[in-house]
Formats: C-alpha cells, sequence, structure tokens
C-alpha cells in the first residue's frame, strides 16, 4: 500500500553541503534520507523538503514528504529510518497526509540566528553561533530588526529561489534576544525571524546587516534605503552556522 508521509525532520548541517540532493558522492541531507529509506524498504523514494538550506545550515523543523510502499504502522518505519540515518539527522514525528507538499502549502516559515559575543573563543560553540569579538548595541539591533516587519521588496537581501520572480515577502516577526552563555563567557545573541517566505541568503545577510549596525558601522537609514531598493548590501553575510530552520507553519497547524 502506497503511503504519502509527512515528516519532520531535524539535523546537524556542518558536514552537509545543504539539504538538495547533488550529482556524485556529494554528502547532502536529501540525499541521505533518501538512501536510509531505501535501505528500510528497498524503494528508491524522492524526499520534498519545505526549504533548500545551505551548506552548514540546520534544522529542528524541517518538514518533508515522500511516498513509499508500506503494509506497518508508521512509528514502526520512523524507527527504522532512523535507525539507518547518521547521529546528525533525524526523523522527529511522522504521519500520513495525502495530497500535501511541504513547500507550497507553508503559510510561513520561521529562522534563528545565534551569535556569541565574548572575548575568547567557544569551543562548544563553534558550529552553532558566529563569534563576534567585539561590543554589540542591542539597542540598535533591535530598533534596526522591527524596520524588516511587514511587507517590503527585499531584492537588497537575496535573490528568488528557481521558478520565482517575486522578492517581495511579508515578515512576521523580527527581533534579538540574549542571555549569558551557560557554556563559557560572554552573551549569547539570537535572531528571531518569521516570515510567508525568504530570499536565497535573505537571513544572512539580514544577520550581517543588523551586526553592522550593533557595531556601530551602519544605521536605521542604510536599512531603510536597502528596503527602498536603493542600494543592494555588499556587506558581509553571516555565516551558515549560526542559523537554523526551527519551524513551518501551515494553515492546519
Amino acid at each position: 500500500m502506497a503511503v504519502s508521509c509527512r515528516a519532520t525532520l531535524a539535523y546537524d548541517g556542518t558536514a552537509y553541503q545543504g539539504f538538495q540532493r547533488q550529482a556524485g558522492d556529494t554528502p547532502t541531507i536529501q540525499g541521505t534520507v533518501e538512501g536510509a529509506i531505501q535501505a528500510i524498504t528497498g524503494q528508491s523514494v524522492t524526499v520534498i523538503g519545505a526549504g533548500r538550506t545551505d551548506t552548514g545550515v540546520h534544522a529542528t523543523g524541517q518538514v518533508i514528504t515522500f511516498t513509499v510502499e508500506w503494509a506497518h504502522r508508521l512509528s514502526d518505519l520512523l524507527r527504522a529510518i532512523n535507525s539507518q540515518l547518521p547521529a546528525d539527522i533525524a526523523l522527529q514525528d511522522i504521519r500520513e497526509q495525502s495530497g500535501f507538499h511541504p513547500r507550497f502549502d507553508a503559510v510561513a516559515r520561521e529562522y534563528q540566528y545565534t551569535l556569541v559575543q565574548c572575548g575568547e573563543r567557544q569551543p562548544l560553540l563553534r558550529h552553532r553561533a558566529w563569534h563576534i569579538w567585539g561590543d554589540l548595541d542591542g539597542a540598535a539591533m533591535q530598533t534596526a530588526a522591527a524596520l524588516l516587519a511587514g511587507e517590503h521588496d527585499f531584492a537588497g537581501f537575496g535573490l528568488p529561489p528557481q521558478g520565482s520572480k517575486t522578492t517581495i515577502r511579508r515578515v512576521l516577526r523580527s527581533e534579538w534576544s540574549h542571555w549569558e552563555n551557560p557554556q563559557g563567557t560572554g552573551i549569547i545573541w539570537q535572531y528571531t525571524v518569521e516570515a510567508n517566505a525568504f530570499l536565497k541568503h535573505m537571513v544572512r545577510r539580514i544577520v550581517g546587516l543588523l551586526v553592522q549596525v550593533g557595531q556601530g558601522q551602519q544605521d536605521t537609514a542604510g536599512i531603510e534605503a536597502i528596503l527602498h531598493r536603493a542600494v543592494l548590501w555588499e556587506g558581509p553575510v553571516a555565516p551558515p552556522h549560526g542559523l537554523v530552520l526551527t519551524r513551518v507553519r501551515y494553515p492546519d497547524d
């Protein structure tokens, strides 16, 4: 019996060249999950994801679908697939849902980006956070982040995915939080952004600009200029290892 499966996938993207399958033996999240499913079922399947995360980007809430012939409980399928996946990838849940597309049916996606502000290296965070050595003006970063909320043309922050032409996106949430680093010294800064969709590298470009605001190298006028497409952001792009796809929302949530 063919079963259309919807599942939540978590992964550490450090060892992978992004989500999307590539030619040859290039390690990707999609290719690895498809290989695990084939090892269990003997069937060649195509895994579709809600978003094509880049090299080094992580996820706790990626949503995927695949169709497979399976006559047992889905809980058994989840455990079987996870037994074939490496330690840095794991299904979190699985259910049957026909007619569902994880990308086109999504109404919003949430990402979080983590910084560690500290005068010394933090080894436990080397694959999880962008290390910022100097001081950051949190109030300025929060003010700048708030300017991004609402519907804007984000062409200055990235390119639309293949098959799409519009660069207009609606940002539902854009804010910073911070706390003392519980695993060492310094301060953890976390940027949370939720939007109906994102452009390629949009979040990492935004974080790069917001960090420059926090360092006093940019001001809110610079952000407003980009949103009005007066300039293209050509400054630093935040490294991928601080970025996590945390949630994808759908109408039935």
